[in-house]
C-alpha cells in the first residue's frame, strides 16, 4: 500500500505530461506561430504572460474557496490547499511582472510605469506575499488558520479590480482584444499557439499544487511530532 506522502507514479506521469506541454508551447511560441506584424518577436511573451496571469487569478479563487472551505468544516484539508495556493500564487503573479516588464520594455520604453494594471497586478503580488508572511508570524496554530482564511476570501477583490482596471482608468496597457466581439483577434496559428499555452500552463500548475499539497502533509504531521 502506498504512503500517501510518496511521490507516485501518476505524480511522475503528471510531471512527464506537463513537461512535454511546456516544450510544445515553446516550440509553437518560437516556431510555428509568426512574429506580431507590429510588436514583432517580443510579442511571443504573451504565450508566458497571459496563461501566468490567469493562474494568478485562479490561485486568489482557490485561497477564497478553501478560506470559506476551512472556516465551515475546519478541515485541514482547505488548510493546506490554501498554503499550496498562495505559494503558487506567488511564483506566477511574479512570473507575470517580469514578462510584463519585459515586453513593456520593448513597446513603451520602460521597465515599469505606475499603469492601472501594472500597479494593481504589483499589489497581487504583496498580498501573495503577505499572506505568506502572515503564516509567519501568527505563533498560535489556529488563529493563524482562521485569519490566514479571512484574509484568502478578502484578497479575492482584487482579480475584479486588477482586470476592469483598463476599463475604469486610462491606462498605457491594452485593454483585451483576444475574444473582444469588435476585435479582430489573433491569427489562427497564434491563437492556437495561446491556447497549448494556457492549457500547459494550467497543467503544470495542477501538478505543482499536487506535490505542494503532499509536502504540505508532511509539514503537518511533522510539526504535530515535534510537538507532541
Amino acid at each position: 500500500m502506498k504512503s500517501k506522502y510518496e511521490v507516485t507514479k501518476r505524480d511522475i506521469l503528471f510531471g512527464g505530461m506537463a513537461s512535454v506541454g511546456l516544450i510544445t508551447t515553446m516550440y509553437m511560441a518560437l516556431i510555428f506561430a509568426p512574429a506580431d506584424v507590429v510588436q514583432g518577436d517580443v510579442q511571443r511573451v504573451i504565450y508566458v504572460h497571459v496563461p501566468t496571469a490567469a493562474l494568478a487569478y485562479l490561485s486568489f479563487l482557490i485561497l477564497a474557496i478553501s478560506g470559506i472551505g476551512y472556516l465551515v468544516s475546519m478541515n485541514m484539508f482547505w488548510d493546506r490547499l490554501a498554503r499550496s495556493a498562495g505559494l503558487l500564487g506567488t511564483i506566477f503573479t511574479t512570473t507575470v511582472l517580469i514578462s510584463g516588464s519585459m515586453w513593456a520594455r520593448a513597446i513603451w520604453g520602460v521597465w515599469w510605469t505606475w499603469d492601472a494594471r501594472l500597479t494593481t497586478t504589483l499589489v497581487m503580488w504583496f498580498l501573495f506575499l503577505g499572506y505568506l508572511m502572515l503564516r509567519g508570524y501568527v505563533e498560535e496554530v489556529r488563529r493563524r488558520r482562521r485569519v490566514a482564511a479571512l484574509m484568502g476570501i478578502v484578497t479575492l477583490i482584487i482579480v475584479p479590480v486588477n482586470y476592469l482596471s483598463v476599463y475604469w482608468w486610462r491606462t498605457l496597457h491594452p485593454l483585451p482584444s483576444i475574444a473582444a466581439p469588435d476585435s479582430p483577434g489573433l491569427p489562427d496559428t497564434m491563437l492556437q499557439t495561446l491556447l497549448v499555452a494556457m492549457c500547459s500552463f494550467g497543467f503544470l500548475f495542477f501538478v505543482l499544487l499536487r506535490l505542494q499539497m503532499k509536502f504540505e502533509l508532511i509539514s503537518d504531521r511533522f510539526n504535530e511530532v515535534r510537538s507532541s
